[in-house]
């Protein structure tokens, strides 16, 4: 892709959420169709680059609500990618995340009927490529090791104090950890101030290492092989915190 349609879609984004422009691109691959996905300040936006007959390229943008995710291709069309809705909270998960793919999203739910926050994971596909292929039980084994990369993204779908939120985290941890210290290292990547609904954290974990993104956009990081394999036993693992998004999970990794 030229450096002149990149220009031109950054500028797209930036001005407006529909909008279409055509470029003339220069040097070679003037012919191929490209897609880009952009991510800026939160919103899922897809850039779409289509070839015309005269070889110019016209783009578009938009920010897209569907729930589902779906490609349309028809002649030299490329599809847009889609959010993907979480049923119970309606709370949008774009398609990429720091690098990885979404394969699926679920509810927190406390007390029976509170619902949370929504949770989403996020996927290596190239790290996937072979477990995908081995079936769920492989799959389940595959989440429980930090060593397959994946971004844990936190949407809550209310308010909450910082404290409530850090030690419901914690208690979770605990008991698959020994000693308290990774933990009350969690406890200060969080900002004070109350979570709104809306804010978003996000834990993306690879081996030994958990780099962290909280609500204010800070990020830090703990490195401890332990409390890895342990927030991947509490998303994924037998007593998972949300069944539902460890379900869908294990159903998106076989589509990668």
């Amino acid at each position: 892709m030229s450096h002149h349609l990149l220009t031109a879609a950054r500028r797209s984004v930036r001005n407006s959420s529909r909008r279409f422009v055509s470029v003339s691109p220069h040097g070679t691959g003037a012919g191929r169709n490209a897609a880009l996905i952009i991510a800026s300040a939160g919103v899922c936006a897809t850039v779409v680059a289509l070839s015309s007959p005269n070889g110019a390229f016209s783009l578009g943008t938009s920010s897209t609500t569907k729930c589902d995710f779906s490609r349309k291709q028809s002649g030299s069309e490329v599809g847009m990618l889609a959010p993907t809705k979480e049923p119970s909270t309606g709370i949008l998960f774009p398609r990429l995340c720091n690098g990885m793919t979404f394969v699926g999203c679920g509810v927190r739910v406390k007390f029976g009927f509170v619902k949370v926050y929504a949770v989403g994971t996020y996927m290596d596909p190239i790290a996937m490529s072979a477990i995908k292929k081995e079936g769920p039980e492989e799959i389940n084994k595959a989440l429980l090791d930090p060593m397959y990369p994946r971004v844990i993204r936190i949407v809550m779908n209310r308010s909450l104090s910082i404290d409530k939120y850090t030690t419901a985290i914690v208690e979770a941890l605990e008991p698959r950890m020994k000693g308290i210290e990774k933990l009350e290292e969690f406890k200060k990547l969080n900002p004070p101030g109350d979570l709104v609904e809306g804010a978003e954290m996000e834990m993306t974990i690879r081996g030994d290492t958990m780099l962290y993104k909280n609500s204010a956009g800070g990020v830090g990081a703990i490195t401890s092989a332990v409390f890895c394999r342990s927030l991947c036993d509490v998303y994924y693992g037998a007593d998972a915190v949300s069944p539902a998004h460890k379900g869908e999970v294990v159903k998106g990794v076989q589509t990668l």
